[in-house]
């Protein structure tokens, strides 16, 4: 009899040669765009008749982003081939890009809620194909997918699953996590689970320095437990009590928070603990891990140094729930009127464009964005936004000007 269990007998193969040369062919078509390739060639800019388009040096599609879609594309092609009337099931959004989730829904893959409840469960069948998001999952969630028999495309990015050892690790020594993030982030609600994977660990989510102060606060100086609690709802494990859970902590962060406010986040804890136990004892109280995702950085940095350059304006590309591409709008706002849309169909008019707000939380109009005469536009996108999308807001910009992208080209 084999000893192997339900989950180990239905591995599959996606990384075929015959598989990923079609899905690689398939990707192209959909998400890639030659003239971002050739303006990046250029020196990541274009110019014409006063209006002068420039291109953050890194921005876009990280490598996590593309072996999610390119790992969710070969599910698509294998089971097409293998076994046509398989369901597939995506938990959610692949990624954050609501263009990319809706070309996967067109692919025949179908969106359900990133963690399931019981009934949704109950309707998959053993040999359903469950792709898990990039961001990851809770571990509750993928028992329950392992119990039911489902074969698992996991596209978590390595980045994340770093954090996940990490947490795990804190969890072991009996350290409470304090995440940096947002805690109903998908990709923060999979580690935190990661937290109580071993039955004794916790955690805490601190969204931003106010809250890190509130807590280091409440170390140094104790409080109002019921004040605690009920200001952290919903974002602290079950059982976490303030009072005995933070005499050793462990910072580890949602991947693509701010590096420098997450820098800040370890320091002021760091000091706190210093403060309340004293230097000597620090290792016994405090734990930090640099856990910020590479591609975030690189995107946060090569975007500084294009808020450097003289610019008119900045236009950020990406999912309005993206953190990565919020972040990027973030730093845009604090130099520069910045304009965070989804794609290019926002901009309406030279003198209208519709674009998210960050902190109303929804889509705003504002006129006169685009200002006449000689003008330098700075763009950036986000890590789940994909070059045609750049591709797109590039030639809107230069038709609102009356310039047709193709004449310019060819020059």
């Amino acid at each position: 009899m084999s000893t192997e269990s339900p989950t180990a007998q239905k591995k599959i193969n996606l990384r075929r040669p015959d598989i990923m040369e079609a899905v690689s062919a398939q990707v192209l078509s959909h998400y890639r765009s030659e003239l971002v390739e050739r303006i990046r060639a250029g020196g990541g800019v274009l110019s014409a008749d006063g209006l002068t388009v420039k291109l953050a040096k890194e921005f876009g599609f990280c490598y996590g982003v593309e072996r999610a879609i390119d790992l969710a594309y070969a599910a698509r092609k294998y089971f097409s081939d293998v076994a046509p009337h398989t369901p597939i099931y995506l938990l959610g959004e692949i990624i954050h890009n609501p263009e990319v989730n809706d070309q996967i829904r067109a692919m025949g893959i179908q969106i359900i809620s990133p963690k399931p409840t019981d009934d949704e469960i109950e309707q998959l069948q053993s040999g359903d194909a469950v792709i898990i998001p990039a961001f990851g999952t809770e571990v509750s969630t993928r028992k329950k997918l392992e119990a039911k028999g489902c074969v698992l495309i996991d596209t978590t990015c390595g980045d994340v699953m770093s954090v996940w050892k990490r947490v795990r690790q804190y969890s072991k020594e009996h350290v409470t996590s304090i995440i940096h993030g947002k805690a109903k982030h998908e990709e923060t609600k999979a580690t935190t689970s990661q937290a109580r994977a071993y039955g004794s660990g916790h955690y805490l989510v601190v969204f931003n320095l106010a809250e890190t102060d509130f807590v280091c606060n409440y170390i140094l100086h104790g409080g109002d437990k019921h004040e605690f609690l009920k200001k952290f709802e919903g974002a602290y494990s079950a059982g976490f009590d303030p009072d005995l859970h933070l005499q050793a902590v462990g910072v580890a962060n949602q991947t693509t928070m701010l590096r420098g406010e997450t820098e800040e986040v370890q320091r002021r804890f760091k000091l706190a603990m210093i403060q309340k136990y004293g230097e000597a004892a620090i290792e016994k109280h405090f734990r930090f891990f640099d856990t910020i995702c590479g591609a975030t950085q690189d995107r946060q940095d090569a975007l500084q140094k294009l808020l450097v350059e003289p610019m008119n304006l900045l236009i950020v590309i990406g999912g309005y729930n993206s953190s990565n591409t919020s972040h990027l709008a973030e730093m845009g706002e604090s130099k520069l009127p910045t304009y965070f849309i989804k794609n290019a169909a926002k901009m309406q008019s030279d003198n209208l464009i519709v674009h998210y707000d960050q902190h109303k939380k929804q889509e705003v109009e504002t006129s006169g964005w685009l200002p006449s005469g000689k003008i330098n536009v700075g763009i950036t996108a986000g890590a789940s936004c994909p070059n045609n999308l750049i591709e797109d807001t590039i030639r809107r910009l230069f038709e609102l000007r009356g310039i047709s992208v193709q004449e310019l080209l060819k020059n």
